[in-house]
């Protein structure tokens, strides 16, 4: 299956979650049993019910920073949306960002960001692609100093099928409660699901959870424009992997114990990395690794994740892991059955 046009279905705009379920653990939770093809329609909380002591339990730690910012262009004053994609060099605070609208936007040109009492002076330094440009923060302060302005400055960068403007709570929610290293401009949306309550009764029942980190970039909302998936290619992705997260992987799959990966970005980061004997290596480094059907993946053998848009790279990881028919299917039963899509959505449990 590797043509796009196999993952287009229809998607209710009413079934695009908007906003969050109240409750973290209280979202709906579909589960599919790959032995016997057996579906359930649970809670989210119920998801402990399939996990016994010893088995592993991977998530993806990244954080999302304020990444989105609206600043005035000099002399214009023309309103100029920017995306912080990724920090190129500290010392001399460079980013490769995105820019809306682009046609505005020269080298040279410089922007100004005000909220309240803060506010930063950047300039515009190179382009990069039609939409991406290089920036450089004119800021002579401390680097700490600098990167507290910019988050008070900037919100977290919703998803644009989210049709309404980031709020207080976005910055909580849109934000897995394990959340530490700051880096990802998007969520890793199957660990939004997880309450504190929750991960003590995993920790309580003896599931071994361990982290490892990927920032997901904003290539994770970049539409594919090729027919042929072959011939698709993936941002890179920073991914690091500890040798205590490789260590604990490794043993559950030698004593055949159970690995599930909390969402796609950790089974990407996990195939990412995996040594000729088919364990988990310790590492430190980058990927673009685009799995889609058929793909024989080495490490997870369950996997929590969200309802995906159509033709997006992450559906077609859960139908390389699902099988493509089965995920098709499932998609159909998850609309008839109402459940919520996309990155505030519903969640899905293949086992």
């Amino acid at each position: 299956m590797k043509k796009l046009s196999k993952y287009i279905y229809d998607l209710p705009k009413e079934l695009v979650a908007q906003k969050p379920t109240d409750f973290r653990d209280q979202s709906r939770l579909l589960v599919y049993h790959k032995d016997t093809e057996k579906i359930e329609h649970k809670i989210f909380s119920d998801v402990i019910d399939y996990f016994e002591e010893g088995d592993v339990m991977v998530r993806n730690d990244t954080k999302v920073f304020a990444a989105e910012l609206v600043g005035e262009k000099e002399k214009t004053g023309a309103t100029i949306h920017v995306t912080l994609l990724r920090e190129l060099n500290k010392e001399q605070k460079l980013w490769d960002i995105m820019v809306d609208p682009a046609r505005k936007i020269r080298i040279g040109n410089k922007l100004y960001f005000t909220h309240g009492k803060d506010s930063l002076e950047a300039e515009i330094i190179d382009n990069t692609t039609s939409r991406g440009r290089t920036l450089r923060f004119l800021f002579a302060g401390e680097y700490h100093e600098y990167r507290r302005k910019i988050n008070r400055l900037g919100y977290v960068p919703l998803p644009n099928y989210i049709k309404r403007k980031p709020e207080d709570f976005d910055r909580e929610r849109y934000q897995t409660i394990y959340a530490k290293n700051v880096g990802a401009v998007a969520a890793p949306t199957a660990g939004l699901h997880f309450s504190k309550q929750l991960l003590k009764r995993l920790e309580i029942k003896g599931i071994d959870i361990v982290d490892l980190t990927l920032h997901i970039s904003q290539g994770t909302f970049r539409s594919i424009d090729v027919e042929d998936l072959s011939k698709h290619k993936m941002d890179s992705e920073e991914v690091i992997i500890s040798q205590h997260t490789a260590d604990a992987v490794n043993i559950a799959k030698k004593k055949k114990r159970r690995i599930c990966s909390v969402g796609t970005t950790v089974i990407r980061a996990l195939e990412t990395s995996i040594s000729t004997s088919g364990t988990l290596n310790a590492y430190n480094g980058w990927t673009n690794k685009f799995i889609y059907p058929p793909y024989n993946f080495t490490i997870a053998d369950s996997l929590i994740t969200n309802f995906h848009r159509p033709k997006s790279t992450i559906l077609m990881l859960v139908a390389a892991f699902a099988g493509y028919e089965v995920t098709m299917n499932l998609y159909e039963i998850a609309k008839k059955e109402g459940y919520r899509f996309n990155s505030y959505g519903d969640a899905m449990l293949i086992i």
